[in-house]
């Protein structure tokens, strides 16, 4: 067996041995398919914490080495910020707050990221939330998939690529750690804004006969707000995880367990994207206006009308309790044939969105049409409408409840591989991988304390009801999401083993059953805001006065609670290879065909139309991605230059408004192309380099479709949409496409001067367009006065920004504790102000209320002792000789 050795943990956590088994895939059969032939006669390793596995597709691997010298409880999309084609911003310098998450382009959408091969991407949406990750600690490395995935992965839209999280190995020796964390922002106006974080870890060693040994660990982080007077991060993790080896050829049975809880406010940012002046004075700041009731603290209006107390966007809480157990197994047949098995069940419950003015009163209209008057509770035009006087006022006027949209899933996975090897030099897998989703939606209203605060973040458990002791919901959906997935790959190695060919098919079967218990009114909007929600006992009478009708090109009235099926499937086939020119020089090529599917969102606007009707139907996007590169690999050089196309039909792109509603935009066909180059270089013991950068051209082959072109707006006074035949359409055609920077470059140095070791790293993110017709605020003629100019926000340009990190670390072995340390990190050195995170849309208006930005993070610092507590090693090493083991 040819395995390339891997780091199995931190070697500045605990003693650790090196496994003989890679883990450079997603899946158990994965890693053990590419781990054994694909590395061959090759001398390379990790330098500077890099890998560039010898394998058909673009992958780079971060390994625990350089995962441990971040910030302790960082963000994995943070850590892997260094992997070219990757582009993340922060929204906090701690990495329990989210961000901006893209992979040559592609939002978070179209990534697929897992752990330990079971897919974390949303089942609705597939968005990756990157503020509920593992602790870093647990992470033995981090694998890189650039715009392509593995044939088995269970994933609905990974066109972007595939971030893979594997977890430790347990180890052999007896041990626990404990580390704890402090940290504080220092910029000009910050303030005292805290961070307060302790991690914890046992390692039982092995503990029977069998060689069975487990880890065990908890988190819990704390801090404040990093922007506004008001909001604060709560967070506690728990994680397990129990191996079983068998035998001595690599098989093996692991168990393990995860569970997060965040507690986090929304925040980053007051301003609209207009508002950005490139000024850092702005950025910390108080909530809210007290002359409106608002600001903090702050007392609920007792009357029947409502005030601002509690309103402010900084309030709003974005709570998750999300959990998984997984299963990971290989086992041994024959001599030749493996059969590998991973398995897990998540669950998810979460919810995000701010607060409302309710209606005490019922709801009633009028439709002209038929003279009929409806009158009952509800939830209509994106109000609440109850019925009853809830604040005990005796008047039936508005009050301010809480109002998040809410998300409660159940997810079952499976992936089996059968592994055969024909002989030595050539194999063959067929695998077989289940992802079933149950994706429950709804929006229930919670009630305020008199300070503004929810009584509960989750109103789901305990919702206000109406008159009729009905839950009133502001939408109300029940999704499956299934997919069965046949898949089979051959990989073989030629000419003395010089040529690696991989030749793999896949054929995913995608079903989106859809259940949508609220009235469909329209086509467009965020979650909720296109539906009529009527409680179970007024469908009836809202229908009869709202009846549904169609004349085949515009819908009228409300469309019938329903349900709908749909499938999506395809063949999708991979090629690829790799040639040895020389022992350290390899020349790599691979084609992927991709299939991205709607998101449920999209599926459920389509409800205005009749099921039958073309209108009604959602295209999933398809792509034909390249790569050609080369990689040069010794023991001090791991070095790639990777050129890559990818051609899309129905590019499919989503916006999220400022609760983190999804709406997608079919941009039709769209060209992308670029260059991801690196290099790491670790000339002596002492010192390691790294160097990175990529380069990203989006191209938008045709103008895109609009309600309208309105002479006044700003869009038409900028030139960016006309009309054509009664038509309007968009000026996207040419156009690059929204959040996608054309350069990215950074690297890292790093020096060890005895128990010193100093890092440096700076990444530059190029400049970026919030819409698809790459608007920008500019002066143009008066309408009225063309002598003189009015300033319009038809979209806007960020600027391109750098940011420089610091991580020191002083080693304590020459105390005699060879594993313990003291690191000091600084981020962001030189307190850079920039635009992060950002909505984005088709055309959306810098100015709009919903063009929000996020602050990128500012300068912080934090210290994080990490001892190794006990060590059974360490502890019997020294012992009487009559001491029992």
């Amino acid at each position: 067996m040819k395995f390339r050795h891997t780091l199995a943990a931190s070697c500045a956590l605990i003693p650790v041995a090196l496994l003989s088994t890679p883990a450079f895939a997603q899946s158990t059969g994965s890693s053990d398919f590419d781990g054994e032939i694909v590395v061959t006669g090759t001398t390379s390793r990790d330098v500077a914490g890099i890998i560039i596995p010898e394998t058909p597709k673009a992958k780079v691997v971060v390994d625990s080495e350089l995962i441990q010298r971040q910030r302790p409880g960082q963000s994995i999309n943070e850590i892997i910020n260094l992997v070219p084609g990757v582009s993340f911003t922060n929204n906090d310098p701690w990495g329990s707050s989210g961000g901006n998450f893209t992979i040559r382009g592609f939002d978070s959408s179209r990534i697929s990221q897992t752990f330990d091969g079971i897919p974390l991407n949303d089942s609705g949406n597939y968005a990756i939330y990157t503020n509920q990750q593992v602790d870093p600690e647990l992470v033995k490395e981090i694998n890189v998939n650039l715009g392509s995935t593995d044939v088995d992965s269970p994933t609905a839209a990974a066109v972007g690529g595939t971030v893979n999280i594997n977890t430790l190995v347990p180890t052999d020796e007896l041990s626990a750690m404990v580390s704890a964390s402090y940290g504080n922002i220092l910029s000009d106006g910050a303030g005292d804004r805290p961070y307060y974080r302790v991690f914890g870890l046992i390692q039982t060693g092995e503990f029977t006969p069998w060689g069975t040994k487990a880890w065990f660990s908890a988190s819990t982080t704390r801090n404040d707000a990093a922007f506004a007077n008001y909001g604060k991060v709560r967070k506690q993790q728990y994680n397990g995880k129990i191996y079983q080896p068998i035998g001595d050829n690599g098989d093996f049975i692991a168990i393990a367990g995860h569970y997060n809880e965040n507690r986090n406010n929304f925040g980053g940012s007051p301003l609209r994207a207009n508002a950005i002046t490139g000024e850092k004075d702005g950025r910390f700041y108080e909530i809210g206006d007290p002359t409106k009731g608002g600001g903090f603290p702050c007392s609920l209006s007792e009357t029947s009308t409502v005030n601002n107390c509690g309103t402010e966007f900084e309030r709003r809480y974005n709570p998750s309790n999300t959990g998984n157990v997984r299963w990971q197994s290989r086992f041994t047949l024959t001599d030749r044939l493996t059969l590998s098995f991973d398995g897990a069940w998540q669950t998810v419950k979460a919810n995000g969105g701010g607060t409302t003015d309710a209606f005490e009163s019922e709801f009633t209209k009028l439709n002209p049409a038929n003279g009929l008057t409806f009158t009952g509770t509800g939830n209509y035009g994106g109000k609440f409408y109850f019925g009853r006087d809830l604040n005990g006022d005796g008047v039936l006027g508005k009050v301010t409840l809480l109002s998040p949209s809410q998300t409660n899933t159940n997810r079952w996975v499976a992936i089996a591989n059968l592994v055969y090897d024909i002989n030595d030099t050539n194999r063959v897998r067929l695998s077989y991988s289940y992802d079933r989703a149950r994706h429950r939606q709804t929006g229930a209203a919670g009630f305020l304390f008199p300070n503004g605060e929810p009584t509960d973040v989750f109103p789901i458990n305990d919702p206000v009801l109406d008159v009729n002791g009905n839950v009133l919901q502001k939408r109300d959906r029940l999704s499956f999401a299934t997919l069965h997935q046949v898949a089979g790959e051959y990989r073989g190695e030629f000419f003395e083993e010089k040529l690696i060919v991989q030749l793999g098919l896949r054929a995913p079967f995608f079903k989106r059953d859809l259940n949508n218990y609220c009235f469909t009114s329209s086509t467009g909007g965020s979650s909720g805001a296109f539906v009529e929600c009527a409680p179970a006992d007024q469908i009836a009478d809202y229908q009869e006065v709202f009846p549904y009708a169609y004349n085949g090109t515009k819908p009228s009235g409300a469309a019938l609670p329903q349900s709908r099926t749909l499938k999506y499937d395809k063949l999708l086939p991979n090629v690829g290879a790799v040639y040895k020119i020389t022992p350290d020089l390899s020349f790599a090529a691979s084609y992927t065909k991709n299939l991205s599917v709607p998101s449920t969102d999209s599926l459920y606007s389509a409800f205005f139309f009749p099921a039958d009707d073309i209108s009604s139907e959602r295209t999933a996007e398809t792509s034909d991605s390249f790569d050609v590169g080369f990689r040069y690999q010794t023991s001090k050089v791991q070095a790639a230059l990777t050129g890559w196309y990818s051609k899309y039909s129905n590019r499919l792109v989503t916006s999220y408004d400022i609760d983190g509603n999804g709406t997608d935009t079919n941009l039709g066909p769209v060209e992308k192309y670029g260059i991801d180059a690196s290099i790491a270089y670790q000339p002596i013991k002492e010192i390691s380099l790294y160097v990175f950068g990529s380069y990203l051209k989006s191209k938008i082959e045709r103008d895109a479709v609009t309600s309208g072109c309105a002479a006044a707006s700003d869009i038409a006074r900028a030139n960016l949409c006309y009309l054509e035949d009664g038509v309007a359409y968009l000026r996207t055609a040419g156009k690059r496409e929204r959040n996608a920077p054309e350069w990215l470059l950074g690297g890292r140095a790093q020096g060890n001067l005895g128990d010193f070791t100093l890092g440096v790293q700076a990444k530059y993110t190029g400049s970026r367009f919030m819409n698809d017709i790459n608007g920008v605020v500019q002066a143009v003629p008066k309408l009225d006065d063309p002598t003189k100019t009015d300033l319009i926000a038809p979209g806007a340009k960020f600027k391109g920004y750098t940011v420089v990190d610091l991580d020191i670390r002083y080693s304590l072995a020459s105390a005699g504790l060879e594993h313990s340390y003291v690191q000091l990190n600084v981020s962001n050195l030189f307190d850079k102000f920039y635009v992060g995170s950002f909505s984005g849309s088709l055309d959306g208006l810098a100015s709009a209320s919903g063009a929000f930005v996020n602050f990128g993070s500012p300068r912080a610092i934090s210290a994080q002792p990490r001892p190794l507590v006990w060590a059974y090693e360490n502890a019997t090493r020294h012992a009487s000789p009559s001491a029992s083991r």
